[in-house]
């Protein structure tokens, strides 16, 4: 069987690498893929990014599944051409991809189905959005409401920060977008939410439109420095599981927001199938609610996850892709898993390209229960480069969060390109006493 998995970030990486185990899959194209993908000789990189043109290569190339890793092709509607041709892809279609891609439309959705979330607002324009947040107050949260590659949120904690934030969401300057938030039909829009306590944890499941099957859980690390200080990024590391998702709180998230939110999307009329992620706030009395909704794999969540998935994902994935979900039973190894993001220098406003990277191995030289997921990076000859914001995550497997930690840390210290910077504290909330 073919395979070909869509994007070219850590995720999709990890994904690839992870089909190309299965002994039912003899290969894995991904499009456009990075560095790392190009490294792999059980990978084969295709330097196409257009859905139309994507489709009509899946569909001569006799492409037995595809799975869709970012989130631009989905809320442009990959999904649809693909099905329309009669090719099996995994992911929701772009209907169901507004969960993601409007945070309005999130938003509205949960408050109509009753599934727990922040209190909100939604404005478009500036003048509102600041006398709002003028009476709320600090600490409060800005999210644009378009796709922003991880970046559309702040989480202001103070009024300045605030109004800095709906000055670049709501900018009347078409060229002024300092998070590269793409804007929505009808033009720029922000959801002011109120400022939740708790600790936050990514719940990921799989949905075939009925059934769910529940991934590990993990949690991330958002902000770019140690101790949860400086910007918000895309994701710093990861680690999995997450000991805040307690048996306790997993049954709660289940029954009263991935539940409902599958019936809820069913209702409507737009049945949800592929990767729904729930960014979750548990406060201190194990009471989760929903952040938000992303609709594929987070990353770098995706690349701990999958070092600790035994399971045969092709399997996983042919299952989901046929309405039968509740017929396959996930089988993860016991021991956590961690990766530690590497970024480029500027990273996240304005990262610089073009660095050689040094110290990487080809996969199979690498350390025993380790992998250096590729992110933002290309071939340029012998040579890799640096060409995107994160660059790599390097994920290890340990008998602990701290072995994992160590062997993580371990494997990351022997590589190098200028400017690289990384958190020196991933995993330190489940190290916590």
């Amino acid at each position: 069987m073919k395979v070909l998995v869509v994007g070219g970030g850590g995720r999709e990486h990890a994904l690839a690498w992870k089909l190309a185990q299965s002994p039912k899959v003899q290969a894995v194209y991904v499009a456009p893929g990075n560095g790392g993908t190009a490294l792999d000789s059980r990978l084969e990189n295709i330097a196409i990014t257009d859905v139309k043109a994507l489709r009509e290569w899946a569909a001569a190339e006799k492409i037995a599944l595809t799975v869709v890793g970012p989130e631009q092709p989905l809320a442009a509607g990959i999904v649809d051409e693909f099905r329309a041709h009669g090719l099996r892809v995994f992911g929701p279609t772009k209907a169901a991809a507004q969960l993601e891609s409007s945070k309005a439309f999130s938003k509205a959705f949960m408050k109509r189905h009753g599934i727990p979330t922040a209190e909100y607002e939604t404005f478009t324009d500036a003048a509102a959005a600041h006398a709002y947040v003028d009476e709320k107050g600090a600490p409060i949260v800005v999210k644009a409401d378009g796709l922003a590659a991880g970046k559309g949120v702040v989480v202001a904690m103070t009024l300045h920060e605030a109004h800095e934030a709906i000055e670049f969401m709501l900018a009347p300057n078409p060229d002024f977008n300092p998070l590269g938030v793409t804007h929505n039909e009808g033009g720029a829009r922000v959801v002011i939410e109120e400022f939740l306590q708790g600790e936050e944890a990514s719940f990921i499941v799989m949905c075939d439109g009925k059934n769910v099957a529940a991934m590990a859980t993990s949690q991330d690390h958002k902000r770019l420095l140690d101790g949860d200080e400086g910007p918000n990024t895309g994701g710093m590391g990861a680690y999995s599981p997450a000991p805040v998702v307690t048996p306790e709180v997993h049954g709660r998230a289940m029954r009263e927001i991935i539940l409902p939110t599958i019936r809820g999307m069913e209702k409507d009329g737009i049945p949800f199938t592929g990767f729904l992620y729930a960014g979750l706030m548990i406060d201190a009395d194990g009471k989760p609610k929903t952040l938000e909704f992303n609709c594929r794999m987070g990353d770098p969540e995706t690349q701990p996850i999958m070092m600790r998935l035994k399971t045969d994902l092709f399997d996983v994935m042919m299952a989901a892709t046929s309405g039968a979900l509740d017929q396959i039973e996930l089988d993860w190894d016991r021991r956590p898993a961690l990766g530690v993001v590497m970024a480029a220098h500027g990273y996240p406003l304005n990262p610089r390209k073009g660095d050689a990277i040094k110290g990487l191995v080809k996969p199979g030289d690498a350390p025993e229960d380790t992998m250096v997921f590729h992110a933002g990076t290309r071939k340029d000859g012998d040579a890799t480069l640096t060409s995107g914001g994160r660059v790599l995550c390097v994920t290890a497997l340990g008998s602990t969060v701290k072995a994992a930690q160590q062997r993580a840390y371990e494997v990351a210290q022997g590589i190098g390109f200028d400017g690289a910077q990384y958190r020196k504290d991933i995993g330190w909330r489940a190290l916590k006493p």
